[in-house]
C-alpha cells in the first residue's frame, strides 16, 4: 500500500510518499480502507521536531473510512461499517489497523472528509471545555488560536453551551467565521493588543475560563484571567517553552491525545458527528 512516511525529523520535505507493508490486524483491531484524513498540529510538530522511533514511520493521528477487516475478538465492528478513528500514528496511509474503540460510526449523510476531523479537535475541545474547564452557562472564555482546529471546535461548543466566546485569531475572513461560528466578539492578535481588549469587552473584569493551545501565549491567556478564573493550555502548538506560573487560578495543562479518550468512549458519537460536522 501507499502511504506518506518519513526517516528523519525536519521540514515537509521529509516526508515520501512511498509503498510499505499492509498494517497486521491484532485480534482487538479493525482495518480501515482510508477515504480522508485529517491533518492535525501534532502531525506537523512530531514531524519537525522528534525523530521517529523506526524507519518510514507512517504519520497521522486521525482518518475515516470503511471497515474492510476485522480482529478475532472484535464484536462491535463489521466488514463494511463507515467509522472515524484516532490512534497515534498511521492514518496516512492507504489502510490503517486500530483498536475498535478508537474508531465511531459515521450517520448516514456525513462524509468521510467531515467525520475524519472530528475525533481530535472536537473531543479534545469538549475536554478541555467542560472536563477540565467545568464551563458554566453564562460565563465569559477566551479561545487563543480560535481559527485552528481546537480553537473551532471550542468556539462552537462554548457558544452552544451558553458562554460568552471571545475568540482571537488573525485576519477579516477569519474573523468573520468566528463571528458566523458563535463568538461574541473577535480579538485580531495582530492588530490588537489581547489582554487590553479582553478587558475592554468584560470591562475590566477579566474571563472566567481561557482555552489556551498555543503555549507561547500564555502570559497574556493569565493576565486576562478574572481572579479564581481557570486555565486550560493544550498542546503547544507555538513551539515555545512553557512555564509554571502562580495565580489564583486553576492552571492545568493536558495532553490532547489520551486524556480524553473516556469521554469519546462514552459520548453517542454518531449525534456528535451529525451536529459539528454541518457547522
Amino acid at each position: 500500500m501507499k502511504a506518506a512516511v518519513y526517516d528523519v525529523k525536519g521540514a515537509p520535505g521529509v516526508l515520501q510518499y512511498v509503498d510499505v507493508p499492509d498494517p497486521v490486524t491484532g485480534p482487538d483491531d479493525v482495518l480501515i480502507s482510508v477515504e480522508a484524513i485529517s491533518i492535525e498540529g501534532g502531525d506537523l510538530i512530531n514531524r519537525r521536531s522528534t525523530p521517529p522511533p523506526f524507519p518510514s514511520w507512517i504519520v497521522g493521528y486521525a482518518a475515516a473510512g470503511t471497515v474492510v477487516a476485522v480482529g478475532s475478538k472484535v464484536r462491535s465492528r463489521r466488514v463494511g461499517d463507515r467509522v472515524t478513528a484516532f490512534s497515534m500514528q498511521g492514518s496516512h496511509a492507504e489502510r490503517w489497523a486500530v483498536p475498535a474503540e478508537r474508531t465511531w460510526f459515521i450517520p448516514d449523510g456525513v462524509d468521510a472528509a467531515e467525520a475524519a476531523v472530528v475525533p481530535i479537535s472536537f473531543g479534545t475541545a469538549h475536554h478541555c471545555l467542560f472536563t477540565r474547564g467545568m464551563l458554566r452557562h453564562g460565563e465569559i472564555v477566551l479561545i487563543q488560536a480560535a481559527a485552528g482546529g481546537v480553537g473551532l471546535a471550542a468556539v462552537q461548543l462554548a457558544s452552544q453551551a451558553g458562554a460568552t466566546v471571545i475568540a482571537v485569531a488573525s485576519g477579516t475572513q477569519r474573523s468573520s467565521r468566528l463571528l458566523e461560528l458563535g463568538a461574541a466578539h473577535v480579538v485580531d492578535r495582530v492588530e490588537n493588543n489581547v489582554v487590553d481588549s479582553v478587558r475592554e469587552y468584560t470591562h475590566g473584569a477579566g474571563v472566567d475560563l481561557v482555552i489556551d493551545p498555543v503555549g507561547t501565549t500564555l502570559p497574556n491567556s493569565l493576565a486576562a484571567l478574572a481572579p479564581e478564573g481557570r486555565l486550560v493550555f493544550v498542546g503547544n502548538a507555538g513551539g515555545g517553552s512553557q512555564p509554571t506560573y502562580g495565580r489564583q487560578c486553576s492552571l492545568t495543562r493536558r495532553s490532547w491525545g489520551y486524556s480524553w479518550a473516556p469521554f469519546l468512549k462514552g459520548l453517542r458519537f454518531g449525534q456528535a458527528l451529525t451536529k459539528y460536522c454541518r457547522l
